[in-house]
């Protein structure tokens, strides 16, 4: 059996500029997240149970090379890099994968990164493998080759116990499992490893560009200056204590009414243009 985990490099300490809201990153605080630290460890677990073998793979440039090699000295049989711009979309990624975890039998994900952290990276390589998905586990139980049980959570502190059998990606919590410290002997065996490099793959549907960046703020609005002969005065008009208001309303509506009574609020407001 093969079983591969799949793993984000990113960085783990980027610097946000609190005005422009622009973010700078640094390879030297580059790395895996809690999740896909958990990913590589429960695939680990995987491959000890059913006796499989198992390769790590991670869409990145080639920074990434140093933490696949750490990984490698864990106890990983194999690493794999498949070159992805840093700001590729999901999509884009997933494709890129599937194209190289293609006939494996098990594919262990992190359920999200720590840049944008959609978690939709492994729905859509469930998606091109064809392989079924359970996402966002906080258990992962191996039973006989090929046969799992997963745990799921659900909202209200529920949860769901799932069995797979057959072809499935799973994605698991940070909080899963902790990856375990390699030996000094296999640090040192593999300080020069060589980490094979494969192309990206075009993901298919549409393309998606991203032209630009801006801070998540309300748009400014120009006010005219209060005006009044004391303090008191200008704070009324500034808070609109005395102006007419409209009073608060119970409405009964469907989806669209309801978006189009609330855009016409904001208008009124003139939150709009």
């Amino acid at each position: 059996m093969r079983i591969a985990a799949c793993v984000k490099w990113v960085d783990l300490r980027p610097e946000i500029d609190p005005l422009t809201g622009s973010v700078s990153t640094d390879e030297r605080t580059a790395g895996i997240s809690a999740a896909d630290s958990a990913a590589v460890e429960v695939a680990l677990g995987l491959a000890d149970a059913w006796g499989a073998e198992l390769t790590v793979l991670c869409a990145a440039a080639a920074g990434a090379d140093r933490m696949l090699r750490d990984l490698l000295s864990t106890g990983v049989d194999a690493v794999s890099r498949v070159d992805v711009a840093p700001d590729a979309p999901s999509e884009v990624v997933a494709a890129a994968l599937a194209d190289a975890v293609d006939g494996v039998d098990a594919v262990v994900c992190g359920d999200y990164s720590s840049d944008r952290g959609s978690g939709s990276v492994p729905a859509f390589l469930a998606h091109h493998l064809g392989a079924a998905q359970a996402l966002g586990l906080v258990a992962v139980d191996p039973a006989e080759a090929g046969h799992l049980y997963v745990t799921r959570r659900l909202g209200g502190g529920r949860s769901e116990r799932l069995e797979l059998s057959g072809r499935a990606v799973i994605s698991v919590e940070g909080s899963v499992a902790q990856l375990r410290r390699a030996s000094l002997r296999e640090v040192l065996r593999t300080a020069d490893a060589m980490v094979p490099v494969t192309g990206a793959v075009a993901a298919d549907g549409h393309h998606v560009e991203v032209v630009g960046r801006s801070p998540l703020r309300p748009r400014a609005r120009a006010l005219p200056p209060p005006v009044g002969d004391d303090a008191l005065d200008r704070i009324v008009l500034l808070t609109g204590a005395l102006v007419d208001r409209t009073p608060p309303r119970t409405v009964h509506a469907t989806p669209a009414e309801a978006a189009d009574l609330v855009l016409a609020q904001l208008r009124e407001w003139g939150a709009l243009d």
